[in-house]
């Protein structure tokens, strides 16, 4: 990487992974959506990735370690894409773009109430979210969560609350 980086500021060097138009869209869309295929995370972007960009930031993304793709044992010809340590060590980042964007920009009720949450949850929430996306895609053993439900429906739950309160 260091090669092709205009320098080795690690500020410089995390945007030259992340700081394209998607790639930390696609990782939202697995941390938070649990999207795993090619066609989960096409047809979820509520933004409407091109399918060709899609791809793009896909083959990216396993390139620079964020993501690992394996054949689907369930479709010979599907894969499944799976976060890494280096991705799910996001959540915190995330967490905080999230509270920003909320505090600073106008945003809608239904999609900045998962950051809202995951803001008023603090660091012991977003550790709680950690483990439960180690175990989910890197297969490590997980204490089991202290009461309640898992952290992704947590936040998943919440979007349709805010639809029919509003």
């Amino acid at each position: 990487m260091t090669e092709r980086s205009r320098s080795g500021c690690p500020i410089n060097l995390s945007l030259e992974v992340l700081g394209d138009s998607w790639s930390l869209l696609v990782l939202r869309d697995m941390i938070f959506g649990g999207r795993r295929h090619f066609r989960e995370l096409l047809n979820g972007s509520e933004e409407g990735i091109a399918s060709n960009i899609l791809a793009s930031r896909l083959r990216n993304l396993v390139e620079t370690g964020l993501l690992t793709r394996q054949p689907d044992p369930t479709h010979r010809q599907k894969v499944i894409y799976s976060l890494t340590a280096q991705a799910i060590d996001l959540v915190p980042v995330l967490a905080h773009l999230g509270a920003w964007g909320t505090r600073w920009l106008p945003v809608s009720a239904e999609l900045s109430i998962r950051s809202r949450l995951l803001a008023d949850g603090g660091p012991a929430l977003w550790q709680r979210f950690m483990a439960e996306l180690r175990a989910e895609h890197l297969g490590v053993p997980a204490d089991p969560s202290p009461g309640g439900q898992p952290v992704r429906e947590r936040l998943q739950a919440a979007y349709p609350a805010v639809l029919s309160d509003g």
